[in-house]
């Protein structure tokens, strides 16, 4: 099975679990919500959409491992595995809000191959492989042509449960507003890279991200001709839990932004 069918496959089996999602929006009770931390809660609906996904992936590629949000399978591949979140804004999710999504990504070895981002609700779903275009509901996309900063529209996430950098994070709000067309949190970081690529957003930046936070949607950022990287400028972003993704065109004047808001690399947990 070439990529370019694989990505079909995997589309087919996100906008199926997606159904599954929103036919549960608004229908939680309250045991199906249970906190992992303050401010981290997972759902009876984020496990059952991981099993269905992990269930329907094995057999797209033998052997393949998983790195699952919730750990369905602890399964690791000798060359590929899964990166899936099952539902990326589970707070999102639990109030009834919108956007929501499913994120699956593809990794050979080191390298990030395919990303698929589902939105149920918009009915919306984003793919890209290797050597491919990055795509929406079938149709090809791109990165915004914004040329600078003060122009740019600016995506971001709330810390929640790590502030680490809050005092950098807070002051760097601060001249994202003074010096941009503004600034957006929508509550899924894979959405939020999502429309990079189809350039809703011009750039995005957040810290505290997990793996498949950001797997799916850096695939589909490079391949609609964005730049990805951590705060530093290096690529420690899919472990290293800072990130930064821009349209190309506004990369170096924004990461000269951030780091200068974020001299420093820190442990997490840093009150």
């Amino acid at each position: 099975m070439t990529l370019s069918e694989l990505t079909g496959a995997v589309t087919a089996l996100t906008k199926e679990t997606g159904l599954y999602l929103k036919s549960m929006l608004g229908n939680l009770q309250e045991g199906h919500i249970h906190a992992k931390g303050q401010m981290d809660f997972v759902t009876a609906v984020d496990k059952e959409s991981e099993k269905r996904l992990v269930t329907g992936l094995t057999p797209l590629l033998p052997g393949a491992g998983f790195i699952a949000e919730e750990g369905t399978s602890s399964l690791k591949g000798d060359r590929f595995n899964w990166i899936i979140d099952p539902l990326d804004g589970t707070t999102n999710f639990i109030h009834g809000v919108s956007p929501f999504s499913i994120s699956i990504a593809l990794m050979d070895g080191d390298e990030l191959v395919l990303g698929v981002i589902h939105d149920p609700v918009a009915d919306e779903c984003f793919s890209a492989w290797q050597d491919g275009p990055a795509l929406l509901n079938g149709m090809e996309i791109h990165t915004s042509q914004c040329p600078t900063i003060n122009r740019a529209l600016i995506a971001t996430g709330f810390p929640y449960t790590d502030f680490t950098y809050i005092d950098e994070y807070l002051t760097s709000l601060r001249e994202m507003m003074e010096k941009t067309h503004g600034v957006r949190r929508l509550g899924s970081a894979a959405i939020d890279l999502a429309y990079v690529a189809c350039g809703r957003y011009d750039a995005f930046y957040e810290y505290h991200l997990k793996p498949w936070d950001v797997a799916a949607g850096t695939v589909l950022i490079r391949r609609a001709g964005g730049r990805v990287c951590d705060f530093w400028g290096e690529d420690n972003f899919l472990f290293g839990e800072t990130y930064l993704a821009t349209n190309s065109l506004i990369h170096k004047e924004f990461l000269t932004l951030i780091k200068k808001q974020f001299p420093q690399k820190r442990a997490p947990g840093r009150p």
